[in-house]
């Protein structure tokens, strides 16, 4: 159906577009006036989510994200929420409350309690602001001081639950950190306890190189072995020497002993050279002398060899001491390394013990930290206006439920034409007869006019002005 058609069965039922028109604005004023009057009061809420944690002193990263603000409508309008209002205003407690719910859910629609919060749910709206973080709650109503304590209720209500979200999971944290610190605190004591016991039983209460005694022992032994070293290898060269040929050895020449005896020893070769001239071998004196030079020979061979098992005996000494000092070098060699490991075990346990109190006092730093935060009250969130009683009724709205009503009438007298012109459609025009017929059209025949009496004129013969008009077809 063209524009042009349409408009021609508008023009022929119009009677139908009225009619629907005024049943649905009578309607709609009928429903109006029978509605009861409906009360609603604002509470203004600002959401500072650039705020600062009193206790920690840090901004909470999270309340930047931009699903906060829908975040905190959603739990405004939670059931959490609506339930302590439900108990902050006592509407439990009321005479009639259990009758109505009764009435409503025949006592198998849950708790009274939930039913309640489910109706006031329904009748609270939150409109966040669109470039601000004010929150604007709504609470609709027939009694106007109810409303206002009902949207107070939910404002204040959302302050409550909002701390308790913040410091119920601080509570939790803070009773694992609890059970945390007890184990920490005991592996900190059994660690202590380990490393103590170990001091004792090795005598370790440094870690430091520097003030061991032991390695400044080993150091001591080292140089004397060194020293002890040197002289064993000159005594045994010397006792080379005086072992082989005791005459050309130093330490048996030098001898005091030795050169006194050599001296008196030529002394008395000189004098017996003298009288073995003068004298027969048998005389007394040439006998004295003689018996005097043996015994001197005899004597200082003696002393020779008592000089040479001195240098023998010397460097004897000297090795049994270079033995002595290796084997003690050694056995300070043992104990140092020894020592060290013992040491480096220390250094474990140490460390060990360090680690579990730097632990034990992390967790007690964040305990007590914790323990504020979840001692705080403090929210990000005030009232900026409490709601009031509102003076004038916010429903129901006559002048739009009329202008709904006239634009719901139009569109239903229109869908109501439509739909009888599809089921009876009939001949609107002379362009629709032949559109539908297909056959050329001969001419048109003008409605004739009814005078002013309600009669008929009398008709003209044909051909007369004025009493037909004849169309050729094209």
């Amino acid at each position: 159906m063209n524009p042009s058609l349409l408009l021609l069965a508008l023009r022929a039922r119009y009677k139908i577009v009225l009619l629907a028109l005024g049943v649905t604005v009578l309607a709609a004023v009928v429903f109006s006036m029978m509605q009861p009057k409906k009360y609603e009061a604002t509470v203004a809420m600002v959401v500072n989510y650039k705020g600062v944690d009193p206790v920690t002193g840090l901004s909470a990263p999270a309340q930047l994200m931009p699903g906060y603000i829908a975040t905190q409508v959603d739990i405004i309008k939670s059931k959490s929420v609506a339930l302590k209002v439900v108990d902050d205003l006592g509407l439990a407690n009321a005479p009639d409350a259990q009758a109505r719910f009764q009435n409503a859910t025949g006592g198998n629609g849950g708790t009274l309690r939930e039913w309640l919060a489910d109706s006031l749910r329904g009748n609270v709206d939150v409109v966040p602001a669109r470039e601000s973080s004010v929150l604007t709650i709504n609470f609709r109503g027939t009694d106007p001081q109810f409303v206002s304590k009902a949207a107070n209720a939910f404002a204040n209500a959302y302050l409550d639950v909002s701390v308790q979200l913040k410091t119920d999971p601080v509570q939790r944290a803070s009773t694992y950190i609890t059970d945390q610190i007890k184990t920490l605190r005991n592996r900190y004591e059994l660690a202590q306890s380990r490393l103590s016991k170990y001091q004792k039983d090795n005598n370790i209460y440094s870690a430091d190189n520097r003030l061991d005694v032991e390695t400044a022992r080993l150091n001591e032994l080292s140089s004397q072995l060194v020293v002890v070293q040197s002289q064993s290898m000159d005594a045994a060269s010397r006792r080379s020497q005086a072992q082989g040929n005791s005459s050309s050895s130093p330490d048996v020449m030098n001898n005091p002993v030795v050169q006194n005896l050599q001296t008196s020893l030529s002394l008395a070769e000189a004098k017996f050279a003298d009288i073995s001239q003068r004298l027969a071998s048998n005389h007394p004196q040439y006998m004295a002398a003689a018996s005097e030079v043996a015994k001197l020979r005899s004597n200082l061979e003696q002393q020779k060899r008592n000089s040479s098992s001195s240098v023998v005996a010397s460097a004897d000494i000297s090795e049994r001491r270079e033995g002595e000092l290796r084997a003690a070098v050694a056995a300070q060699k043992d104990r140092v390394q020894s020592l060290n490991g013992a040491r480096d075990e220390f250094n474990l346990l140490t460390n060990e013990a360090e680690n579990a109190r730097r632990a034990y006092e992390s967790a007690s730093q964040r305990l007590n930290t914790i323990s504020l935060e979840g001692e705080s009250k403090q929210a990000d969130i005030a009232v900026l206006s409490a709601a009031t009683p509102p003076l004038q009724p916010s429903g129901p709205r006559v002048s739009l439920n009329i202008v709904l009503a006239i634009i719901a009438g139009t569109i239903l007298g229109l869908g109501a034409v439509l739909v009888l012109e599809l089921l009876d459609q009939r001949i609107r025009s002379a362009s629709h007869l032949v559109d539908a017929f297909g056959l050329p059209m001969l001419g048109v025949i003008q409605q004739p006019r009814v005078s002013s009496k309600g009669k008929k004129p009398f008709s003209k013969p044909p051909g007369a002005k004025g009493t037909g008009k004849m169309t050729l077809p094209t």
